[in-house]
């Protein structure tokens, strides 16, 4: 055997297994991605579950605002409408399924506000127990999308990364979509303190 065989043979060898360990590797972070997403979807599941109760109880408040209700049960349905699986997970998909629960996030804003004006049903276990647990779903659901753009930044700095990025474009993986904040979170509060 000729030395520059030997030589090439080598060389395609620790390439093939570099290979190897970067598909594996890739293949083991976008596992992860796709279980962070899984919770993600499982808590905003979870907020989805308990509109149909709270809605149910308000309802039970006499003369409350109808519009305010409809324009839950609306978003509700926008929002479990849109079903990205983890292979969908490109940008633009995330941005119109956050887009989709944000809506869900005000009209379900505007409907704990609205109720702060009715005494009589703020003042019932099933609405505050309600309250109370959509509070606790928000917070999960934070820290679902927190763990999942972890998970889908490491996985994006592997895909993107030299060489692995050569052997990303070989076997299909790309880039997934991130959380970002929305355009409402953007815009800071105003507080004022003026009683006249």
């Amino acid at each position: 055997m000729s030395r520059g065989l030997i030589i090439f043979v080598v060389v395609a060898a620790l390439l093939g297994m570099y290979g190897c360990s970067s598909y594996n590797g890739l293949v083991d972070k976008d596992t992860q991605v796709d279980k962070s997403w899984a919770n993600v979807q499982t808590q905003y599941q979870r907020r989805a579950d308990l509109i149909p109760n709270l809605v149910k109880t308000v309802q039970g408040a006499a003369n409350f605002e109808k519009s305010t209700l409809q324009s839950v049960i609306q978003a509700r349905a926008n929002a479990t409408g849109i079903n990205l699986s983890a292979d969908q997970l490109t940008p633009e998909n995330i941005q119109k399924f956050q887009a989709a629960q944000d809506q869900l996030s005000g009209s379900l804003s505007r409907l704990l506000a609205v109720a702060e004006s009715y005494p009589q049903l703020k003042a019932t276990q099933n609405f505050s127990e309600l309250q109370a647990q959509l509070e606790g779903t928000e917070n999960r659901i934070s820290v679902a999308r927190n763990d999942f753009n972890g998970v889908a930044t490491e996985y994006n700095r592997s895909v993107r990364s030299f060489p692995n990025n050569i052997f990303a474009g070989i076997f299909g993986f790309s880039r997934k979509g991130l959380f970002e904040a929305s355009q409402a979170a953007q815009t800071a509060p105003t507080v004022d303190f003026d009683t006249k």
